[in-house]
């Protein structure tokens, strides 16, 4: 029997998994390659071959030696240019997906400016809603001092002798 995928977890975590495309792999390979070039270790490492290379070749005896330092280390050039060649394009592959995924970014962040706008319309018309309700209930309801003038009125009538002339 086969297993439905959990729609409350969002894919790649709970029991689905999708299987990374191969695009995907080499994606996450050239960002790799870009941390990795950009660290103090990588240049520190590229640093010391180069320094051993040419202390081997100028140091060593003749018949170990692979690249003449007559010529200029020819070898260590050409390693070096074919290490830059692939660098390059494969950090700007690794910029290329940070851009898509940086584009991905602003347009949610987008969207979610726009509901929270709405919402903040939303919620505004419902205070002014709120308010013009309650101006309307505060003009009809009758304050506690209009009610105590009244009384008092009241009983100022009451308490009015019956000879008056104005009495009731």
């Amino acid at each position: 029997m086969a297993r439905s995928p959990r729609l409350d977890a969002p894919l790649g975590r709970g029991t689905t998994r999708q299987r990374p495309t191969s695009r995907d792999r080499f994606g996450r390979f050239t960002e790799w390659v870009a941390r990795a070039m950009g660290t103090p270790t990588f240049l520190l490492i590229l640093s010391l071959f180069c320094l051993l290379w040419m202390v081997w070749n100028t140091v060593a005896p003749l018949e170990w030696r692979f690249d003449s330092v007559a010529i200029g280390f020819t070898a260590l050039t050409l390693v070096l240019s074919l290490q830059a060649s692939y660098a390059a394009p494969l950090i700007l592959l690794a910029q290329n997906r940070q851009d898509d995924r940086d584009r991905v970014q602003i347009e949610q962040d987008r969207q979610r400016a726009e509901r929270n706008l709405a919402d903040t319309e939303y919620l505004a018309r419902e205070v002014v809603a709120l308010r013009m309700a309650i101006s309307e209930l505060t003009s009809e309801l009758v304050t506690k001092e209009t009610l105590r003038a009244e009384l008092k009125q009241a009983l100022d009538k009451l308490d009015a002798p019956a000879d008056r002339p104005d009495a009731p």
